[in-house]
């Protein structure tokens, strides 16, 4: 797959070093000539170009790109690059890099944007489900929000170790897509027991998501099973 990167910087050298991995095409593209360093990823093509300029995009055919990341320590450029992409040339998924938290407001689909990525906020929730046991944590969103990975671990004496997938209840609009054990990914089954130290990962979208934080404390469950 061709992949386009607006922002040859340090992030955006290093998303074009994992994808090349990963066997893309990455195209990186950067108006200062002092970012450019073809050795760093010599599979890649580089262009020293702005790309918030029409011409260019067009000039390297950026209608080929089926994702471009708009990866620059400008936020303004970011939102441009998203919106010609989108709606100039029809890119089918357009990542955008947040600098500023106080601009994430503006990372949406209005501006061509399918999934907004805020470094503070990543580094956040990795923080959070490190120390965090028994409490839902935010992970990511998708789609520009229209639904989030969140994620919960199970501490020894949570109420549901013992119990088993089928007495998971999980409100509309969720699933729980795999229980993380050690070094095994397990694929819920009805029957499948939850162990202390399980992580379990859903995807829910906003409103699912609170109710889910409600039915997975600690505290609901105890006067669940109390109600029984």
């Amino acid at each position: 797959m061709r992949v386009a990167i607006a922002g040859a910087g340090a992030v955006g050298r290093s998303i074009a070093l994992e994808l090349v991995e990963y066997g893309h095409d990455v195209l990186l593209i950067d108006k200062d000539a002092n970012r450019l360093e073809p050795s760093y990823v010599p599979e890649a093509e580089w262009v020293h170009a702005d790309a918030c300029e029409l011409s260019v995009l067009e000039e390297v055919a950026l209608q080929r790109c089926p994702v471009v990341i708009a990866a620059t320590g400008d936020d303004k450029v970011n939102l441009v690059v998203s919106l010609l992409a989108k709606t100039e040339f029809g890119v089918g998924r357009v990542v955008a890099r947040i600098n500023d938290p106080r601009n994430e407001w503006l990372f949406n689909e209005a501006w061509g944007v399918d999934v907004a990525v805020s470094t503070p906020r990543v580094l956040a929730a990795l923080v959070e489900e490190a120390v965090t046991v028994g409490d839902l944590v935010r992970l990511m969103r998708f789609r520009t929000g229209e639904a989030n990975l969140v994620e919960i671990t199970l501490g020894a004496d949570h109420p549901m170790v013992g119990s088993s997938v089928d007495d998971v209840e999980l409100p509309r609009d969720t699933a729980l897509v795999t229980i993380l054990r050690g070094e095994r990914v397990i694929v819920p089954t009805p029957d499948e027991p939850l162990e202390a130290d399980d992580e379990l990962l859903f995807v829910a979208n906003d409103e699912a998501e609170e109710e889910l934080r409600a039915l997975m404390s600690p505290q609901r469950q105890h006067r669940g099973r109390a109600a029984r």
